[in-house]
């Protein structure tokens, strides 16, 4: 089954759109960063317990089983630094969420994210996003900004590319 994946930085939305269009569309919504918690604990745990590359295995793993579920996916955001993820999604429709770093500020106020932790969460997103960057924008079949306005439009605009776009325009 196809599913209709969302990708991008850590506070872009990919969770809140990803419930809207999914009950909007009348698919299945999976949060891999809740999948993980609800198996494993704490994604801040895991860091701390175990570091990241053990993390990224259970991402890896969370989102291999969510692709085979289809509906509608959310990816935490440094799951496209997975090769064997990024191989599984060239059989997907993939929606990159973007969002503009002054936007971006307000959303990671008291953020709990195990790699924003530091004296300056805001510029360690930015440093990550843009590491990251060109792998969203290769993996990714259609862009859509979620900076401003409601993210309803967001969501409305990405029902609509995911219904209607041609095969041509949907892998």
């Amino acid at each position: 089954m196809t599913s209709l994946v969302l990708i991008g930085p850590m506070g872009a939305g990919k969770t809140s759109i990803g419930r809207k269009l999914a009950k909007r569309l009348g698919l299945p919504f999976t949060d891999t960063d809740a999948v993980i918690v609800r198996d494993h604990g704490p994604i801040d745990r895991i860091f701390a317990d175990h570091g990241e590359a053990r993390f990224r295995t259970l991402e890896r793993d969370a989102v291999l089983a969510a692709l085979d579920e289809g509906g509608v996916v959310a990816l935490g955001g440094g799951a496209i630094l997975e090769p064997v993820t990024r191989v599984a999604l060239l059989d997907h429709r993939v929606v990159l969420l973007t969002v503009s770093g002054d936007t971006i500020a307000s959303r990671l106020r008291s953020t709990a994210r195990p790699l924003l932790q530091g004296e300056d969460p805001v510029a360690r997103w930015h440093a990550i996003h843009e590491a990251r960057r060109a792998l969203y924008e290769q993996t990714a079949d259609v862009t859509f900004d979620t900076s401003a306005g409601p993210l309803q439009d967001v969501v409305d605009a990405v029902a609509r590319w995911a219904t209607t776009a041609t095969p041509e325009e949907r892998p």
